[in-house]
């Protein structure tokens, strides 16, 4: 119920202020299990992602949202639930497996399941190498994945930006859903794993017209950060 009351309350808001465009709803099925995996550009894409969606989208997100104290940890968690969001721990090893089997469950209620398979925003508007939970999911649901890509929302919003700029129109666009039945039974295969991710992100890139990094966007972000620090090290 709250995740209808928030969209009822911020999407005319959304609408006025940002007139944001959505392509391909159509490629969302109407009932039933799905997997809409997206790109991770910005906070923006909580708000926009499924914004003209008719159908709840139930995400997969860090516990830290929903531990926070105070008055700022108390806001967090209202947000992340109103936004359909289930914490996980994303510490690895078996933190990994429990979220693969929350995503299952997800899935097997006959929910749509939102996730970014880059594991955490772009560090700099590009599209990022992505994780093989996602191919794991789609095989061993075996629900459809709905390529889903948001457009100009890093522009909008880039990490560190508290609130989105004003100006910039954000896109989002669902592409076909994506055939994975060649595989079914083949999930403990690493490289199957890694071909249905790959294909997922390469759906990913034409639908959003970003540029590839052949890398994770986690150790991108480590890499930029040690550059920074070298940077100001020599000023």
């Amino acid at each position: 119920m709250f995740y209808w009351v928030v969209k009822a309350i911020l999407g005319p808001i959304l609408h006025i202020v940002f007139r944001p465009v959505t392509e391909g709803v159509e490629n969302v099925p109407k009932e039933g299990p799905a997997i809409l995996a997206g790109n991770h550009l910005s906070f923006a894409d909580h708000f926009f992602g499924p914004l003209h969606l008719r159908r709840k989208v139930i995400s997969l997100g860090k516990s830290d949202y929903f531990t926070g104290r105070g008055v700022k940890g108390f806001f967090t968690r209202m947000f992340f639930s109103g936004v359909g969001t289930v914490p996980i721990d994303r510490s690895g090893g078996k933190a990994s497996e429990a979220a693969l089997r929350t995503g299952l469950r997800v899935l097997r209620e006959g929910h749509l399941l939102g996730i970014y398979p880059e594991g955490t925003r772009s560090p700099d508007g590009r599209l990022y190498k992505g994780k093989t939970g996602v191919a794991r999911l789609a095989l061993e649901s075996r629900a459809p994945v709905i390529p889903w890509a948001m457009v100009n929302t890093f522009e909008m919003m880039p990490p560190g930006r508290p609130l989105p700029k004003l100006g910039i129109r954000p896109e989002v666009r669902f592409g076909k859903p994506l055939d994975f039945s060649r595989y079914y039974g083949m999930e403990d295969d690493r490289l199957v794993l890694r071909a249905v991710t790959d294909e997922i992100m390469y759906a990913l890139m034409e639908l959003s017209g970003q540029e590839y990094v052949d890398k994770y966007a986690a150790s991108a972000k480590v890499e930029m950060e040690r550059a920074a620090r070298a940077a100001n090290k020599r000023d």
